[in-house]
């Protein structure tokens, strides 16, 4: 097995960070303080809202964000199962039951003609994953939402920065949770975020973070310790400078990837679906020749790194087999034996990229 010479992801964390973090232990202040709500408040803007509430990771924002929606036992949320785990698990931890719908098979994300099929008497909401770094089709489903009176939850764990026609990834629904775990375009260590406008939503968010708490020591709901240190937030406020630079250099790195792999008859390059902006969180091909995990072992013993994000559908993971769940959506049986994501992190250089498009070209 070669050394990995092409790593699929590699956090950059500068001085800029260090000095913060720096500062922020010598204050004394390293739990939630001054430098959450000034993350928080730089985030909002960053992403169009009028409020950001920071937890300690993108599963804590996807469950609190679920809970501020007054998801409980007996609802159903409508969402995709080519996603990470923390999708479907957010969902559980409520009660509440995932009814997983089929994805498109261009770019991925919930396909919205499948999606009022699978609504029933107990559907509350809809959570769409904007998947790789490129958004739903939010106009299509949020039609639907509010011909239902469904609340719309973004999971944008990896789409920072990503817009669809002119509008933030974000601010697309009622409620948006972003991730800020190392691999993400932006990172704060461990930790994440949730934006609405929403007033009512706000406050519940604040609550269920905090122990269930409104003042402190008066315990109104059944709440957690979800919040975000200090620490971490002082990374997340430099990194937030650097997040747009970051995303085009990842957009960069696509199209030169794009171009050098486009006569590979066995490679399908990402779909952009029109008037989005794709921040490429994942780079993720389609191998069509059925050997996608002969070309995985091809790239690591060239150097190269790779993933599968995701091999499993989660409706066959046995967190909800064990609870009866028993489906197969076509598109994404297929779509989990084909994708490949490759490295596409800004550190890459020009020969990085040359020599993924080298490995794979001269694979079979």
């Amino acid at each position: 097995m070669a050394d990995i010479k092409v790593s699929i992801a590699n956090p950059i964390i500068g001085e800029e960070e260090i000095n913060a973090v720096i500062e922020v232990m010598k204050s004394g202040m390293i739990a939630q303080g001054p430098k959450v709500a000034e993350f928080e408040k730089a985030f909002a803007e960053f992403a169009g809202c009028k409020h950001a509430i920071a937890v300690n990771s993108g599963t804590a924002a996807l469950q609190v964000a679920n809970l501020s929606a007054g998801i409980g036992p007996g609802d159903e949320v409508i969402t995709s199962p080519f996603t990470f785990a923390a999708t479907g698990n957010s969902i559980l931890f409520t009660g509440a039951k995932a009814a997983f719908v089929d994805i498109d098979p261009e770019t991925f994300t919930l396909d919205p003609a499948l999606i009022e099929d699978a609504i029933s008497e107990n559907t509350k909401a809809i959570m769409p994953v904007q998947l790789y770094g490129q958004s739903a089709d939010m106009d299509e489903i949020n039609k639907i939402a509010k011909d239902h009176g469904l609340i719309v939850i973004e999971d944008a764990a990896q789409a920072h920065g990503a817009q669809y026609k002119g509008r933030n990834v974000g601010q697309l629904g009622d409620i948006a949770c972003f991730s800020f775990y190392p691999t993400k375009n932006m990172t704060t260590s461990e930790g994440g975020m949730i934006t609405t406008d929403d007033d009512e939503i706000d406050e519940m968010c604040r609550i269920y973070r905090a122990q269930g708490s409104k003042t402190k020591y008066h315990n109104e709901y059944l709440g957690y310790n979800f919040r975000m240190t200090d620490i971490e937030a002082a990374i997340g406020f430099e990194q937030l400078k650097k997040v747009s630079g970051f995303n085009d250099a990842r957009i960069d790195n696509a199209a030169y990837l794009n171009e050098g792999l486009a006569d590979v008859d066995y490679v399908e390059t990402p779909v952009v679906r029109d008037g989005c902006k794709h921040v490429y969180h994942q780079y993720t091909i389609k191998v069509t020749n059925g050997k996608r995990d002969e070309l995985i072992e091809i790239l690591s013993e060239n150097g190269v790194g790779s993933g599968v994000y995701y091999p499993i559908p989660l409706y066959r993971q046995g967190v909800f087999t064990s609870r009866g769940y028993d489906l197969s959506l076509p598109v994404t049986e297929k779509i989990v034996n084909e994708v490949i994501s490759l490295p596409i992190h800004p550190s890459l250089t020009e020969e990085d990229l040359d020599l993924i498009i080298k490995t794979i070209k001269e694979a079979f």
